[in-house]
């Protein structure tokens, strides 16, 4: 118990130095975070570029507005909602437009039992879903968060966090070939 204290401890004084400007501090936070925040960005575009982009421009922002950040809580909470903000932006911004994941470079993953083809047509399927719904079924199943904090993060109701999955799923069964 008393390890995981000094650990909180520990990473609430990286916070406050890195707000007081050391530089080294602001590097490990960035360390700590950095991989979380392309994930999210990775499963929302399937697309290693615009994922890096996404993940230094959501940096740059933390930079920008370190000042604003409260506690080690809070900077998960502010990251992971400014992540899913940018990817949606990002959809909005380029107007429509179709992913291939054929162009997308496959991220190394260690073998396992599981069937490539039936992890491709469900990655391509939703990538075809509507943004908040991509970025809500994102959220629920990579970063395992519950309704309510995804209600939280893309500042939408309980309720229609649920429609949004509810909706979506609906819609990866149908893709899918999946009898409900």
């Amino acid at each position: 118990m008393s390890a995981l204290l000094t650990e909180v401890g520990e990473s609430e004084d990286i916070l406050r130095r890195a707000q007081e400007g050391d530089g080294d501090a602001f590097a490990a936070l960035v360390s700590e975070h950095e991989s979380m925040v392309f994930s999210i960005a990775w499963h929302f575009f399937s697309d290693r570029n615009r994922s890096e982009e996404i993940a230094q421009d959501v940096f740059l922002q933390l930079y920008r507005n370190l000042g604003k950040i409260e506690t080690r809580a809070h900077l998960l909470f502010w990251l992971r909602q400014v992540t899913s903000r940018r990817c949606i932006d990002e959809v909005r911004r380029a107007g429509p437009r179709r992913i291939s994941l054929d162009d997308a470079p496959e991220l190394p993953v260690a073998p396992s039992s599981h069937d490539p083809l039936a992890s491709r047509r469900l990655r391509e399927s939703i990538s075809t879903l509507p943004p908040r719904q991509r970025m809500v079924v994102t959220l629920r199943y990579q970063e395992d968060l519950d309704p309510s904090e995804i209600g939280r993060i893309v500042g939408l109701p309980v309720n229609t966090i649920k429609s949004h999955l509810h909706r979506a799923l609906l819609a990866l069964r149908k893709k899918m070939g999946v009898e409900t």
